[in-house]
């Protein structure tokens, strides 16, 4: 460009950049800024300590504006059919968690109560879940196994079998058997004991994650790999489940590949196969899948949801109590479930660092579940929820029902979605669920010791029905994004046929790996200018675009940083055409050979035949800027910033300029930092420009024409 063109530039970078500033912001001081925090969150007044009392417990805050006319109903009735829900899987879920049934109703009797006092979602249901059972599961089995156990349950005696040879339930041994337990500690305390242990440790996992505010630790568990993660652990579900539908008495493998082992071992031992067990688990499976089938088709009729898991255990019961089918058949069966409360009982701190490792994806997997349920049930019913305080109550959830025999617990989809269904209002319909199955431990839970395990087997594999259904949408998320059904199926076959944990930590890895991937290949464009108007767009993309005139405009739709500056060069040079190293090498090259003829030919030749040349050469360029559109590059480390000095003094080399475009503020500041606008900033009005207009309006003087047909 002359001298002109250059005096033209100056004058319009007044009125292309002027009228905006940068606001100067004061920043303080690191002792200040600690100095405050301090004061703040150390101080205590009357005030702040009733503001975190109500902040720690919610129910304060809504319960005296409770709308007893308006909510009583929709509350009774979701907290009542949600009850009726949670006793059969408590029982059942058991089975996953390694545990007697007993421990399934204080988790949920326990979880429901604290949750009504620190949740602040409204239709979250709190308790026992498939996914946590069977993390549970896994360590007690190991746990257990490595304590000298036997781990294959059929070989003992339930912990609270007090049943005489009549059938009736011997209250004298069960009672003595309960006051005792915390002097005899068999195979059965110990697996309580150290569900207890791992939930303890969760729990305060939980708590500490929201006390220093590392909720964000969610954000690397992408949908796609959560639902991943939740099929391939409903797949080992299903296998752990399949020994009971089919009566097998096989120990539950320990270690990894639990899913073809298992099935390796049923395959072996299917010639054992207890057909009473087979021909209940028949019966079973086919009245509760056509009573989910018959919800699904009629849900918009019906009321309520229908109560099929409680019917086919009452029913399944009965017929297991009057036809004898453990002593006919040898069918195995829950056994005696006592009534009332087990004394408390303070986690074991010796078992702690034993499960300390695997009480971290437990508390990770629980408020991830329960996180997400209560924005999602909050955004659908028009309130807000604190995510920070959720990860609090379900840490409490955990901690407080320790000591009482419990084990983890979760938001659960499928309860929760109930709930909402039913009209639930607010958390009193927890209280309710409570209150229904506190009836169940004080009255009802010895009528349960007939009911046969392959009937809790087909509850639980009946209700994992939504997730490997999942299976399904494969096809459909190929189409609609290749790397997030590739996340998906990593996901799913770890979980499945590695473990549970390393499938939860692979699916992480392999997430972020896929983000980093993708800055690895990022969409770049050469922009041409929208007919009539002052915007561009990528020529490769879209038709009806006009090139400037002398000017390439390049977008990189990344961030720039170290690990993929090599790919921004490359993209670069490629895009236009144009590789400044290259360049530069093919003039000196020319520069020399035309040196060399000049010489030769001293006589009767102008011996600026060589600098002719050269001024050829610079003349070959159908372009003379660069103007990077800088809006999808979201921040820029030292390393880029260096890439980007490099960039434009390459190209000023062979009379190229380079400016930027569109860079938001911290792209700005990063770049000030690396000295890229002069050791004072002043060439910043000159480099970058707020608009890709801007730039275009300053390197040429004038507006591009437009033509005037419609785009």
């Amino acid at each position: 460009m002359g001298p002109s063109s250059v005096e033209a530039m100056e004058d319009l970078t007044s009125t292309t950049v002027g009228p905006l500033k940068r606001k100067v912001r004061q920043t303080k001081k690191p002792t200040e800024i600690i100095k405050t925090k301090l004061q703040r969150n150390l101080s205590c007044s009357a005030s702040k300590v009733k503001n975190t009392l109500t902040g720690l417990f919610p129910v304060v805050q809504w319960l005296p504006k409770y709308k007893v006319k308006d909510y009583i109903w929709g509350d009774m009735m979701s907290g009542l059919i949600v009850g009726i829900i949670l006793i059969p899987q408590a029982i059942a879920y058991c089975l996953l968690a390694g545990l007697d049934p007993i421990y399934g109703l204080y988790t949920s009797f326990f979880s429901n109560i604290i949750y009504f006092f620190m949740g602040t979602s409204r239709h979250v249901s709190v308790g026992i879940f498939s996914l946590m059972s069977l993390m549970v599961g896994q360590v007690v089995d190991r746990e257990v196994f490595l304590a000298g156990f036997d781990i294959n349950e059929d070989t003992k005696q339930n912990a609270f079998d007090g049943f005489n040879g009549t059938g009736e339930i011997n209250t004298t041994v069960v009672n003595l058997k309960m006051m005792t337990l915390n002097m005899e500690c068999g195979k059965e305390c110990y697996a309580i004991s150290i569900a207890a242990a791992l939930t303890f440790l969760a729990g305060i996992y939980q708590v500490l994650m929201a006390v220093f505010r590392l909720g964000f630790v969610s954000v690397y568990l992408s949908a796609p790999m959560l639902d991943g993660f939740a099929t391939g652990a409903s797949c080992t579900i299903l296998t752990v489940q399949a020994k009971y539908l089919l009566g097998l008495k096989i120990p539950r493998h320990q270690g990894y590949g639990t899913v073809v082992i298992t099935w390796i071992n049923i395959f072996k031992n299917i010639h054992t196969t207890n057909f009473c067990d087979l021909i209940t688990s028949a019966i079973c499976i086919i009245v509760l899948v056509a009573g989910k089938e018959l919800q699904d088709r009629y849900k918009d009729r019906l009321k309520i949801p229908l109560p099929t898991e409680l019917l086919v255990v009452g029913l399944a019961t009965i017929v297991s109590h009057f036809a004898d089918l453990n002593g006919q058949y040898s069918s195995s069966i829950s056994g005696a479930i006592p009534t009332g409360f087990i004394p408390p009982k303070v986690p074991s701190f010796e078992l702690m660092p034993r499960v300390a490792w695997d009480a971290i994806p437990l508390a990770i997997i629980s408020f991830a579940f329960t996180v997400s349920l209560s924005e999602m049930f909050a955004k659908k019913n028009g309130y807000t929820v604190r995510p920070n305080q959720e990860m609090i109550a379900i840490g409490f959830c955990n901690i407080i029902p320790s000591f009482f025999h419990s084990f983890t617990t979760s938001a659960a989809l499928a309860k929760t979605m109930v709930k909402d269904s039913t009209g639930c209002q607010t958390q009193i319909s927890s209280l309710v669920s409570a209150v229904v199955v506190l009836l169940v431990l004080l009255f009802f839970a010895p009528f349960f010791y007939a009911l046969q395990k392959c009937v809790l087997a087909c509850i639980i594999i009946v209700s994992l029905r939504g997730a490997l259904c999942k299976f399904r949408d494969v096809p459909k998320q190929w189409r609609e994004s290749k790397i997030e059904a590739i996340v998906w199926m990593v996901t799913m076959s770890s979980s499945a046929l590695i473990s549970v944990e390393l499938g939860l930590l692979i699916g992480v890895v392999f997430s972020m790996i896929c983000v980093v991937v993708q800055t690895q290949n990022p969409k770049v464009a050469l922009l041409g200018q929208i007919e009539q108007t002052n915007d561009y767009e990528d020529m490769g993309e879209y038709e009806n675009l006009s090139p400037v005139q002398k000017v390439k405009i390049f977008r990189f739709q990344a961030p720039l940083f170290y690990a993929n500056k090599d790919i921004f060069l490359k993209s670069l040079y490629k895009a236009v055409d144009l590789d400044p190293f290259s360049e530069m090498t093919r003039r000196r090259k020319l520069e020399k050979k035309a040196r060399v003829k000049a010489a030769k030919k001293a006589d009767g030749v102008d011996p600026t035949n060589g600098d002719v040349s050269l001024d050829l050469i610079s003349k070959e360029l159908d372009f003379h800027t660069i103007v990077l559109d800088c809006s999808s590059i979201s921040f820029i480390d030292t390393t880029g910033v260096s890439t980007l000095k490099m960039a434009l003094k390459d190209y000023n080399n062979i009379s190229v300029n380079v400016i930027l475009a569109c860079c938001n503020t911290s792209v700005i500041d990063s770049l000030a930092k690396g000295s890229f606008f002069g050791a004072g900033g002043e060439d910043v009005e000159r480099l970058s420009f707020h608009t890709v207009h801007s730039a275009v309006y300053f390197v040429t003087g004038t507006a591009q024409p437009v033509n005037d047909s419609p785009v």
